[in-house]
């Protein structure tokens, strides 16, 4: 007869050390602790700071930012909650948030800065440098682009505007600060109108940077001393036009035979220029 296969005995697991027991039952209440703590009125926030704030708006955004804030605490703060109040702001860019323990909470709006101002019908709406409309920020002073229709969506659609726009944006702050309005000629060209100064001729939105460089270093030379206008197209070779006396230039030889009241200036002088 045969003998019946021994059925193989089942393993048993060796039971955990009291050690093992109560580190895993330490760690249970370390975390049970830190999420009470987490939300705790230990740690509530009551002290809120808002800075980075300007316009008419402010004071509207800063208390819903400060509302929001006192429903946490310095140990769980909601970044997304916080970002979420200041969604219907364009004004808002971002907010970053920095805590002091045990109750402080400090929270920096950074802001779309508005590079200039559209203008329709005599309304004005400031727009930044990505032609996005930012209702509620200071307009004072701005730039001012025209527009025959009023935008439909949130930003600046009409490609003429976005090129005034993108020409304002790549300027000197300095110098943005001296522009009143941009105007553009049939063909596309690009004017920027100065305060208490001539003309910026751009023609094209290309080689901004070269062209914001050739104005600066002209203007800051006092070349244009007299002239209407500064012709940047070329901007290795600015012209200043509208001259009575182009022979009081420092090249007199170099008269644009198109318009023999300009003159061709250098543009290497790379004084700072004042507002």
């Amino acid at each position: 007869m045969h003998r019946a296969a021994a059925m193989p005995r089942a393993r048993t697991l060796p039971r955990p050390s009291r050690a093992v027991v109560w580190a895993v039952a330490l760690l249970a209440l370390v975390i049970a602790g830190g999420l009470w703590l987490r939300d705790s009125s230990l740690v509530a926030v009551n002290r809120v700071t808002v800075t980075g704030l300007t316009g008419p708006q402010a004071a509207k955004i800063s208390s819903q930012l400060e509302a929001a804030a006192r429903d946490m605490t310095t140990l769980h703060v909601r970044g997304d909650q916080l970002r979420a109040v200041t969604e219907p702001y364009p004004v808002v860019k971002d907010v970053r948030v920095s805590t002091d323990f045990p109750h402080g909470l400090k929270i920096d709006v950074v802001e779309n800065t508005p590079v200039a101002a559209i203008s329709v019908n005599g309304s004005r709406t400031p727009v930044s440098a990505d032609g996005k409309i930012i209702r509620g920020a200071s307009q004072s002073d701005l730039p001012i682009v025209p527009l025959k229709v009023a935008p439909t969506g949130a930003t600046v659609a009409d490609a003429t505007a976005r090129h005034a726009i993108a020409a304002l944006a790549a300027a000197p702050e300095a110098l943005r600060a001296r522009v009143t309005r941009a105007s553009t000629t049939r063909d596309g060209g690009l004017t920027l109108e100065l305060r208490n100064g001539p003309d910026l001729r751009f023609g094209g939105a290309d080689r901004l940077d070269a062209k914001w460089a050739a104005a600066a270093a002209v203007l800051s030379s006092g070349q244009s001393a007299g002239a209407t206008y500064l012709d940047l197209r070329y901007p290795e070779r600015p012209a200043a036009g509208g001259l009575e006396d182009p022979t009081t230039q420092r090249d007199p030889e170099a008269v644009n035979s198109a318009d023999p009241t300009s003159t061709t200036v250098s543009p290497q002088t790379t004084a700072p220029v004042t507002p």
